[in-house]
């Protein structure tokens, strides 16, 4: 399946947009929201939200570096697995998760490369400041987000585009490699997880954590009856927390209560 210019394009644009979005701190750089926005360019936006909620499940638990090291970036996968997802028929989502990965790792480094040419501006911002020149300063000032905007949009382009080239490469894996890739991808959610409660766990919530496993696991439960599981105990933690404040409230204001008597008491004597 090959795609139009004008498709590509548009792909190019919105990958712009949401790659920018990493510079303009909104969620616009996430798997599932670039992945919906590219199921509407290329016609198939089924198969792109499913694809897209895969990847989202797995980066999840990747927004944070872990000892200040750079994370992988859902903009490649966003991209590149869903156009593959899309246009390579029978292809399964966490298969198009595995072999789109790699780009999630090469992405980071273009994003050094960025700023690393862009290191000091800082200078010659203050410089133009100095001389008066505003205009300078304000593209100084934007240097960055432009070349975040230019490698997004090229991206975007080229991957739309090679569509064919992409088909080709993953006919000429071997089935087995797919198959093994697939349990690989249907992996990296569990992955994502993982790396969430390695940071966010605490024991009061292990009770949470054996329920879910114990609805999805054994009693089939679907991800809405799990969500309304969920918020039952949600409501349950919070209404008993808003009552034992109350009673640790109460209890203080006792004590100061019989603190004063018995202090007046004590001065009266």
């Amino acid at each position: 399946m090959t795609y139009s210019i004008v498709q590509a394009l548009l792909v190019g644009l919105w990958a712009a947009f949401c790659f920018a979005g990493q510079q303009w701190g909104i969620y616009t750089n996430r798997a599932l929201f670039i992945s919906f926005g590219i199921g509407l360019i290329l016609g198939d936006l089924q198969t792109a939200v499913v694809f897209g909620a895969t990847a989202e499940l797995a980066f999840m638990g990747f927004g944070v570096g872990p000892g200040g090291s750079t994370p992988p970036n859902p903009l490649g996968p966003g991209v590149v697995g869903t156009i593959m997802a899309i246009s390579i028929h029978g292809l399964k989502p966490a298969a198009a998760l595995s072999l789109s990965y790699p780009f999630a790792i090469l992405i980071p480094f273009v994003i050094t490369f960025i700023f690393s040419v862009n290191a000091n501006n800082l200078a010659w911002s203050r410089k133009a400041i100095e001389e008066g020149k505003y205009r300078r300063f304000h593209f100084l000032a934007n240097t960055t987000l432009l070349g975040f905007i230019l490698f997004a949009f090229c991206f975007g382009f080229a991957a739309t585009l090679s569509t064919s080239a992409l088909k080709v490469f993953v006919q000429a894996i071997p089935q087995w490699l797919i198959s093994g890739l697939t349990v690989a991808g249907g992996l990296l959610p569990a992955v994502g997880f993982a790396l969430i409660m390695s940071t966010m766990v605490k024991k009061e919530y292990i009770p949470a954590l054996i329920l879910g496993y114990v609805c999805v696991a054994y009693l089939k439960m679907p991800v809405i009856g799990l969500a309304f599981a969920g918020a039952v105990l949600a409501f349950n933690n919070y209404y008993n927390g808003r009552r034992a404040d109350k009673k640790d409230h109460g209890t203080n204001g006792n004590d100061d209560g019989s603190n004063q008597d018995e202090g007046g008491i004590e001065d009266g004597i």
